[in-house]
């Protein structure tokens, strides 16, 4: 059974900014970049306990092609994305967020 997924605003916004980053520097980056971000999210909400908690009850789903991880609470009834967050930055932004 796939969850519903819900977003908090930051990570949206993370999301959205990095999809336009990558469109500005390639044509048709930024939707590889979506698809490659759904892709994960798709899998958290598909199979959510796979994944190990990584701070707290966070858990992360790595991006395969893009430095960047999607970071999510397991609930009963939906995922919570907390971030799209990018390998360099600094993993207390995110960790706020939980």
């Amino acid at each position: 059974m796939t969850l519903p997924v819900a977003f908090l605003r930051a990570a949206r916004v993370e999301f959205v900014e990095a999809a336009a980053w990558y469109e500005a520097h390639g044509a048709g980056l930024g939707v590889e970049f979506i698809a490659e971000i759904q892709t994960c999210i798709r899998r958290a909400a598909e199979h959510p306990l796979t994944y190990a908690a990584v701070y707290r009850d966070a858990r992360r789903v790595t991006a395969e092609r893009f430095p960047y991880s999607v970071y999510f609470r397991a609930q009963a009834q939906r995922i919570v994305v907390l971030a799209v967050f990018h390998g360099s930055r600094d993993p207390a932004i995110w960790q706020r967020r939980t």
